[in-house]
């Protein structure tokens, strides 16, 4: 059996983004009903070196364009950064999802050894498509989902395995 770049990629970038929206339409209902400043679990952070959640729905949903775009050989959007609100943050993941979601599989299969080209901060790093979509775009992407699941869990917002992998 073959999995195509395409199958491993946009797929997964949109049920995961999803999935994602489902989980912060959870905690602004949290809030509300607890009468929580937003704001407050926005900002909060797992540990005082680690970013903030806003920061890593931001990653989260920037690994999916440029994951997407790059292995399609295109350069990816760049967002504001600006979302302060539960709905600010939900707008932004729905335009990421919107974005992976025009991809065609024809723009992304085959990809797997082209020449993916990253600014880094010590200089260039330059992988293989494959190499840069298993072990760089996913599961950095995941990583920063699963810190947000992790955010909002440690606060008592009732989530679960369930929220975080969705609805087979």
């Amino acid at each position: 059996m073959t999995i195509s770049m395409y199958q491993a990629s946009v797929p997964v970038f949109i049920r995961m983004l999803n999935n994602l929206i489902g989980i912060l339409e959870k905690a602004a209902a949290h809030a509300e009903a607890r009468k929580i400043d937003p704001a407050v679990l926005i900002n909060t952070r797992l540990y005082p070196d680690m970013f903030p959640l806003a920061r890593q729905i931001r990653i989260a949903t920037d690994a999916a364009m440029s994951g997407a775009a790059r292995l399609a050989g295109m350069e990816p959007p760049k967002f504001e950064d600006n979302e302060t609100t539960f709905a600010d943050l939900i707008e932004r993941i729905r335009k990421a999802i919107a974005y992976v979601s025009g991809f065609k599989p024809e723009q992304i299969d085959g990809s797997e050894k082209a020449k993916i080209e990253l600014k880094v901060r010590d200089g260039t790093l330059t992988l293989d498509g494959l190499t840069f979509l298993l072990n760089r775009v996913l599961p950095n992407f995941y990583f920063h989902i699963t810190t947000t699941y992790g955010i909002l869990r440690h606060n008592g917002i009732e989530i679960g395995k369930k929220d975080y992998l969705g609805k087979f």
